[in-house]
């Protein structure tokens, strides 16, 4: 069953470009994962500090190493000076009869 992940992010004063560049470094190494379906970040055009990463996992595990990889683990040392909060992860999977 495939895996649908939902990360929002708010940019720190000052890091709105920081975390955008962050994240659109991450499109190409995380489509060339094995179990990587989609890959895509979202600006809010009314919120240039809030950014939104929508993508699709062939499964858990797919999605369990990803977070293992180099390129993950360097956007997340990133992020930690970038965001001014937390970011929100909402893992989702196909409404039942879909």
């Amino acid at each position: 069953m495939s895996l649908t992940v939902i990360a929002e992010c708010l940019a720190a004063p000052g890091y709105e470009d920081r975390l955008r560049i962050a994240l659109e470094a991450m499109i190409e190494p995380s489509l060339e994962e094995p179990g990587c379906l989609a890959y895509r970040p979202y600006a809010d055009p009314n919120d240039p500090a809030r950014m939104v990463v929508v993508e699709q996992w062939s499964d858990a595990q797919a999605l369990t190493a990803h977070f293992a990889t180099a390129h993950f683990q360097h956007t997340s040392q990133v992020l930690e000076l970038a965001l001014a909060e937390p970011m929100t992860v909402r893992k989702l999977v196909a409404a039942p009869g879909d």
